[in-house]
């Protein structure tokens, strides 16, 4: 269940260790850090901030999805990214590139640029010709557990058994993946699409039965509502309860935490290592 590791452009990337994917929001109305970093030095001072902190991986999003968040073209993702991209491969070279997108087009132009990874929150379901995109760059590939479509992602579902609900979605979707030639598959549970605050909960206890331990499980719960909602707080105030729902997930084999606050995450991850290593 350790021995994973992802082809990155031609870069092996070993997941025995934990990653941190840190999120670059390129969004002027992103919920917790909207419009801070939708310039291009801005974005860059960002992207460097997150690498030393102890981030391998950024997460670049040019599209808010939180509920009511403005739709965006894939052009106008386009034009909100311009030389980003680029600018962090020539100044930052050891970073790897995530590209939050669930379109086709922002995908191709993406993969000239450099990406290293395509992270698409729809599974393929909101462009007809996402994984066809994403089979000819031969990027790793995330794919999330959502509804089909975008105007339903955040209707809440009432799931019998959320896990088997998730792992059938995954399945189902896996094979396709891999007929389609996507090798390098990630898996993300999509948390905050979609499902309740209990549905949630049991999905942080049921980590390690997601996947059947065949591909490395990503976990995007930084600043979402199931945890900052019951505690009447703001997403911005909930760090010590993520962290110890990081190291729950980390515990059940979770191998790249997706989040807004790396430096913590990275301390979080440090202290899993440590704890494995005592008891190991």
């Amino acid at each position: 269940m350790d021995n994973f590791s992802i082809n990155c452009n031609g870069k092996l990337v070993n997941l025995d260790t934990p990653k941190i994917m840190g999120i670059l929001n390129l969004t002027p109305d992103s919920f917790s850090d909207g419009g801070q970093f939708n310039s291009e030095k801005a974005a860059l001072q960002k992207a460097e901030k997150l690498l030393k902190e102890g981030a391998s991986i950024i997460d670049i999003g040019p599209q808010s999805t939180r509920p009511n968040a403005n739709y965006l073209s894939s052009e106008e993702e386009i034009s909100r990214i311009e030389y980003l991209i680029s600018s962090i491969k020539k100044e930052l070279p050891e970073a790897l590139i995530s590209l939050d997108t669930f379109y086709a087009e922002t995908v191709k132009f993406g993969f000239n640029e450099g990406i290293d990874i395509v992270n698409d929150i729809s599974g393929g379901q909101f462009d007809a010709q996402m994984l066809n995109a994403v089979a000819e760059a031969q990027l790793p590939y995330v794919l999330m557990h959502i509804n089909p479509s975008y105007q339903s992602m955040h209707d809440k579902v009432k799931f019998e058994d959320i896990t088997v609900d998730i792992n059938q979605y995954f399945s189902k979707k896996t094979n396709e993946l891999l007929e389609k030639g996507i090798k390098d598959i990630i898996l993300d549970p999509g948390f905050g699409f979609g499902k309740s605050v209990e549905d949630q909960i049991k999905m942080i206890e049921e980590v390690g039965f997601l996947g059947f331990g065949k591909f490395p499980l990503l976990i995007g719960i930084s600043r979402k509502s199931f945890i900052y909602k019951p505690l009447g707080k703001s997403p911005l105030d909930i760090n010590e309860e993520t962290q110890k729902l990081h190291l729950k997930v980390l515990k059940q084999g979770a191998k790249i935490l997706r989040v807004h606050d790396v430096k913590e995450a990275k301390s979080t991850i440090d202290l899993f290592l440590e704890q494995k290593k005592i008891s190991g």
